[in-house]
């Protein structure tokens, strides 16, 4: 097999007791380890993981990985203040990821983001190494649009300038929609130049998630729903989750469907979405809010009918896989979005799973949510066209695992 015993280096910024480590790092890592690879994973891990519970949970993960002969390390993620605190993480990765090359005679880094990036490219001018970018946002871009940079100031400038020689040294390349590459690949650095590169949207383990009828009446129960039509929200709210304009939403969807239900799958303070749902007049009894655990997440999805999810618009959004919009629809769940949000717009469609709003305002959340009711007369076959769209095009090993088998073979077996 073309990827047998081939080393790499993997570095994630995410810690990998995360979620987004847990869901969108460890399953491919894993996978790509059955096909022969021979992972060594660096990653930064949060404050928690230096308490006395996340000592524990490290050392068990560390355990588990190894069963899948993935050496893992681990390095303290430093945050504040944030210039020096990131110049710091990338100078104690460098270090310690040079004893990990020689050690385990890496062949390829793969960097997830920017970040990691960084490492690569400095670890790439000192060891004859293959390195694949993974992309994961356009970094410099998206302090931007979140308006904490000037376009055109010091650290905008700085980052863009950084980002030019990681493309310009990159073996391969990552994006994760089909969206932004034409404009990625234009860039200076990439410009007149060949390199792999694939498309790897945030794909979704179907075997985890996925619709359980047993748990939608378990929990339908618990949460007494009864018959009542249950919109979901999954993830953090506030920064780029437009938290307001969705639950601007729901109001103009009550107006539709009385018995309709808000529930809340967040690990924010319960007091923000109180405060938020009750400054428009909405009662305790229609929305739920719950801090759920990552195993527990596709039950509750399982017991919804609908999913949502508002982004900030703005350009850097063109580069964004929405990995909540991925599970709801690996759980049978249609969806409602923004318009820009990386290939959500041709998603909604060309694949008719869900609906797209391109104003935030009442008349168009009124016209969706007047459409939609159509759409979710038959709520079965609503949802199993959700879930062949999720196996045909986020399915971590159909899709996912492939794609990346694909990038490290090319990559790898370059001159």
């Amino acid at each position: 097999m073309a990827l047998k015993d081939r080393r790499v280096l993997f570095i994630s910024y995410n810690g990998m007791l995360d979620p987004l480590g847990q869901s969108q790092v460890i399953p491919y890592l894993r996978e790509l380890s059955r096909e022969g690879v021979r992972f060594t994973l660096l990653s930064f891990e949060r404050a928690d993981a230096y308490s006395q519970e996340g000592i524990a949970r490290c050392e068990s993960l560390r355990q588990q990985l190894a069963a899948h002969d993935i050496d893992w390390h681990w390095l303290r993620y430093h945050q504040r203040p944030s210039l020096p605190a990131t110049v710091y993480d990338v100078a104690a990765g460098v270090n310690y990821a040079r004893k990990l090359i020689r050690r385990n005679r890496i062949e390829m880094v793969h960097a997830r983001s920017h970040i990691p990036a960084t490492i690569a490219l400095c670890l790439k001018k000192l060891f004859p190494l293959k390195m694949i970018f993974d992309v994961r946002g356009l970094m410099a871009e998206e302090y931007v649009d979140a308006e904490h940079w000037r376009e055109g100031g010091l650290p905008f400038r700085l980052t863009k300038r950084a980002e030019r020689s990681m493309l310009r040294a990159t073996d391969g390349v990552v994006t994760l929609t089909e969206r932004i590459w034409p404009i990625i690949k234009k860039w200076e650095g990439l410009r007149d130049r060949h390199v792999a590169h694939q498309v790897i949207p945030c794909c979704a383990n179907l075997e985890v998630f996925k619709f359980d009828a047993e748990a939608r009446a378990r929990r339908r129960e618990e949460l007494n729903l009864c018959d009542r039509f249950t919109l979901v929200y999954s993830g953090s709210i506030g920064g780029w989750y437009m938290t307001d304009k969705m639950a601007d939403f729901f109001v103009e969807l009550l107006k539709r469907r009385t018995d309709a239900h808000f529930l809340w799958l967040t690990p924010a303070r319960r007091e923000l979405i109180d405060d938020l749902m009750s400054e428009r007049g909405l009662s305790a009894s229609q929305y739920t809010v719950l801090r759920a655990a990552s195993a527990d997440v596709p039950s509750y999805l399982s017991a919804s009918d609908a999913g949502i999810a508002f982004y900030k618009p703005g350009f850097s959004k063109l580069a964004t896989s929405p990995v909540k919009v991925t599970e709801y629809l690996a759980c049978g769940l249609p969806f409602v979005i923004n318009a820009g949000v990386g290939d959500s717009d041709e998603l909604v469609t060309r694949e008719r799973v869900g609906a797209m709003v391109r104003d935030f305002n009442a008349e168009e959340y009124a016209r969706v949510a007047e459409g939609w009711m159509h759409v979710m007369e038959d709520k079965e076959g609503a949802r199993q066209h959700a879930r062949e769209v999720a196996r045909r095009l986020f399915d971590l090993r159909g899709v996912g695992l492939e794609r990346y088998a694909r990038l490290y073979e090319e990559v790898l077996e370059s001159d």
